[in-house]
């Protein structure tokens, strides 16, 4: 798909998205239980979660808005999930 004329500078959003705190999370566990095998028994929990980057046309002001409809529409399950994100000039 070619890339549409951008209007400005890019403008770079960081996504995080985690299991909420109350759901179970199976991946953090294997870690969890993976590092004390390897004898690093200072770990009390892991949890595990995704890192998006976007690169988005527009400014900062713009842009918010429309990450959060993304986050709440695609990038994250709001049922099991939180999401917070950073935009970045």
């Amino acid at each position: 798909m070619p890339r549409k004329q951008l209007r400005g500078l890019p403008v770079k959003a960081i996504v995080t998205v985690m299991p909420r705190k109350e759901v179970l999370d199976p991946q953090g566990e294997a870690v969890r239980t993976g590092l004390h095998a390897l004898s690093y028994e200072e770990v009390l929990s892991a949890r595990v979660g995704r890192y998006v980057e976007l690169e988005l046309d527009g400014n900062a002001v713009e842009v918010e808005s429309r990450v959060r409809a993304m986050c709440e529409q695609l990038l994250a399950n709001e049922v099991i999930e939180d999401f917070s994100f950073t935009i970045e000039d």
